[in-house]
């Protein structure tokens, strides 16, 4: 995919070993992490040489105190108002950090959607239709999946809706 990547062969995830387990095609792309990077996504594209609109980042958002990921493009940002009314609720915002660690297992810029501790309901931006594939965090910065849009929603049995604003 980019010169700056490189291929993993082991499921060294959760993310990757749910993959793995599921039987769904995917590629694992790693990058050397800079923890300076004042974003992770943006960080993840450039390094991968991958347009950001195909990488998503997967945020946590607390709706009506229901945790909920959230995934969008990178090159984007979450509409909290369209992700509520997503999964029927009324009020969103950004979930506390260490609470979105604890329930997931990952740590704050690696948080993938796939092979969370607990799962939870998952929204996907409508815009990753559009691509034959997307990247999401892996399960740990500087580590990314490569796979079908389509398989992540089958994977996450997520909702497909317009949650993110340019």
């Amino acid at each position: 995919m980019a010169k700056k990547s490189r291929k993993q062969q082991s499921g060294s995830t959760p993310a990757t070993v749910a993959l793995t387990a599921a039987g769904t095609a995917f590629t694992v792309h790693s990058y050397d992490h800079d923890p300076a990077s004042p974003s992770y996504g943006e960080e993840a594209a450039e390094a991968l040489g991958v347009p950001a609109d195909r990488v998503f980042k997967t945020l946590v958002a607390d709706v009506d105190g229901e945790l909920v990921v959230a995934v969008v493009p990178v090159a984007g940002s979450l509409d909290l108002k369209a992700l509520a009314s997503a999964v029927g609720g009324k009020r969103a915002a950004m979930a506390d950090p260490s609470a979105a660690e604890r329930t997931t297992g990952y740590v704050r810029g690696g948080i993938s959607p796939l092979g969370q501790r607990r799962k939870l309901r998952t929204v996907l931006d409508a815009s990753a239709g559009s691509h034959p594939t997307i990247c999401v965090s892996a399960g740990r910065r500087g580590l990314e999946v490569e796979l079908t849009p389509e398989d992540l929603t089958t994977l996450t049995q997520a909702t497909v809706s317009a949650i993110a604003r340019p």
